[in-house]
């Protein structure tokens, strides 16, 4: 191809990709940049010594899907280009406030307002189906649903580093913003890889309430508030609930403390605006929710996928943390759930807010329990289960 017709297709591609950035940021996104369908070397090494070390606790579809996960190519051998974008949640007061009032239910603030899978799915296929009428080629898009290395994508195609907390973030929306992939065959002009801006900041790596990052840029997902409260399933550690306060869903508290969030924007989606309901909400209130009532409130929300049990698991453990007297009552009556995993978290509560009824009632509770995780509970033994 003569070297006249090489510019002329680099200058179109330009044309397109700065089209596109008008078109995505209509729909709502933040920013936009083009990644190349290859990931260094150093980034697939990354994610194999996270496997290989277990951080991934029970999130087996990690290891499952590792291959997969690895390289775009390997998810998709025909992609060419991969378009990475941002599209901002950011809170509008203090998202740390909640975690000095004992009795008030902390839920990270991504969760505070409609599923973004919800949001940005749909507006990443109308930018993709803009792009095809456009352009032509073939696309996939992937909001967090697929096995994508996200993070590392995103800063190849310029949207923003990973800071020592794992986090993306940028100095232009600091650490408050979804990624969204479009994956097309058209070769696209590439982004410039974004620099790190961290210094000697270790801010998020310090307020970690549970100590889960080993050294910057590692963390033990096994250690994570977020991992706890969402992705595991059995009862939590015991060596952990204390430090999990009344974080009920995720922890922002990492990304909260960042200094580069002085630049972060405030959620433009109406969607993805925090519901009043859920920004502060009562754990008195949250407490009394059955089945139906906790679908309704959180109808939407991410929180729902968790599912009535689990909430009452981390809700239990919030209850336990507080403190409080008016706490004692609403953990006793989960004391007889059906479900061993909120009965044995109550049983935790219930040795907090009372330790002389707990050890009143220990021994003839313990034989009247059959669930090993109940019993280990009423014994104080870390279930293994």
């Amino acid at each position: 191809m003569p070297e006249s017709d090489i510019g002329e297709d680099q200058h179109d591609g330009a044309k397109l990709v700065a089209a596109l950035r008008q078109e995505a940021q209509a729909l709502g996104f933040s920013a936009l940049g083009v990644a190349p369908a290859t990931l260094p070397d150093s980034v697939v090494a990354g994610l194999d010594g996270f496997l290989e070390a277990g951080h991934q606790g029970e999130m087996g579809w990690m290891a499952e899907h590792r291959a997969r996960r690895s390289q775009p190519k390997a998810l998709w051998p025909e992609v060419r280009s991969v378009i990475a974008l941002a599209m901002t949640y950011g809170p509008k007061g203090d998202p740390l406030a909640n975690l000095s009032q004992p009795m008030t239910a902390n839920i990270s603030v991504y969760a505070r307002a409609r599923d973004y899978h919800e949001v940005v799915k749909p507006k990443l296929k109308q930018l993709a189906r803009w792009l095809l009428a456009r352009a032509g080629g073939d696309v996939k898009v992937f909001v967090d649903t697929a096995p994508v290395m996200e993070k590392p994508l995103a800063a190849l195609a310029g949207l923003g580093w990973q800071g020592k907390h794992t986090n993306l973030l940028s100095r232009d929306l600091g650490n408050w913003f979804f990624l969204g992939f479009v994956f097309t065959t058209l070769d696209l002009p590439k982004d410039r890889p974004a620099d790190d801006h961290c210094g000697q900041c270790r801010a998020c790596l310090d307020t970690c309430p549970t100590d889960a990052f080993l050294a910057p840029n590692r963390l033990d997902a096994r250690r994570c508030i977020s991992y706890l409260t969402i992705e595991h399933k059995g009862p939590i550690p015991r060596a952990l609930r204390a430090a999990i306060g009344n974080r009920i869903y995720g922890c922002d508290d990492c990304l909260a403390i960042c200094p580069w969030n002085k630049f972060a924007q405030q959620a433009q989606e109406t969607k993805l605006q925090a519901k009043a309901e859920l920004i502060a909400p009562s754990l008195t209130d949250l407490a009394q929710l059955d089945d139906a009532a906790f679908r309704r409130l959180f109808s939407g929300s991410a929180v729902k996928r968790i599912g009535h049990a689990g909430f009452l698991r981390n809700l239990l453990i919030a209850l336990g943390n507080s403190g409080q007297a008016e706490a004692l009552p609403l953990a006793k009556a989960q004391l007889d759930n059906p479900d061993p995993l909120v009965r044995s978290t109550a049983v935790w509560a219930f040795s907090r807010l009372d330790r002389d009824a707990f050890e009143t009632d220990r021994e003839t509770a313990s034989k009247q329990e059959e669930h090993p995780w109940v019993l280990a509970e009423w014994r104080e033994e870390e279930n293994l289960a």
